[in-house]
């Protein structure tokens, strides 16, 4: 076969070692060998001896029911060979997390992350408040995480001198030495009457970076598969 569609630029590439890598700007491969946690449907293709294991309970002690308080399933692999995760199409990026750092993260942007990372759910509480980012998961461990987000997510350094407010609906995730709380913009007044739209953002203190996806929409709810 000839054509575009054949062309390195789309054939995968062979693996060189084990482990999380990205494919291509959708879609992230990970070389199975032993065990790895990725979200329900996210598995596009796969190769080898590998078996997919919903979980409700625990893997190694370390796996939740869900990554947020939204209900994200999860599933397990394990075996040898490689899998290919993609979601919806959004761009997919890793972090990697080295012993000591502390990423919390939005569980609608997991798709798959290392078995030796663990996590604990966090909240930002408030009031009658619901949105994107107040349900979160703090990764730490030694490991690597891949993330998804609706177009080129923005990096933005957070100070002592200068805080930063992001829309609810659009955080991603931040790292560690941040402080979080609510930030209500409109008085009440203002929002019966129509309002800017931004009613709530979360405020993000002290020094690291927060992560934010270039759009307000609510987003759509984890789907259970």
């Amino acid at each position: 076969m000839k054509g575009d569609l054949f062309s390195s630029e789309h054939m995968v590439r062979p693996a060189t070692a084990p482990g999380m890598t990205v494919e291509n700007a959708k879609c992230l491969r990970y070389t199975v060998d032993g065990e790895m946690i990725a979200r329900q449907g996210a598995m596009v293709a796969f190769r080898g001896d590998l078996q997919f294991e919903r979980k409700g309970q625990s893997v190694g002690g370390m796996l939740k029911r869900a990554v947020t308080g939204e209900g994200l399933p999860l599933m397990a692999v394990r075996g040898r060979g490689e899998a290919w995760f993609a979601h919806e199409a959004q761009n997919c990026f890793v972090v990697d997390v080295d012993p000591g750092d502390e990423f919390t993260v939005n569980g609608r942007n997991v798709l798959c992350f290392d078995a030796t990372l663990s996590y604990r759910i966090s909240t930002v509480k408030g009031a009658g408040i619901t949105g994107g980012g107040l349900f979160n998961s703090v990764f730490t461990g030694h490991g690597r995480l891949g993330l998804v987000c609706e177009g080129s997510p923005l990096v933005i350094p957070v100070t002592p001198q200068s805080a930063v407010y992001v829309d609810t609906d659009a955080i991603v995730g931040w790292t560690a030495g941040l402080s979080t709380s609510l930030h209500r913009s409109q008085s009440l007044g203002s929002m019966l009457r129509g309002g800017s739209g931004e009613a709530v953002q979360l405020v993000l203190e002290g020094q690291g970076h927060v992560v934010v996806r270039p759009s307000e929409a609510p987003p759509h709810k984890a789907q259970q598969r």
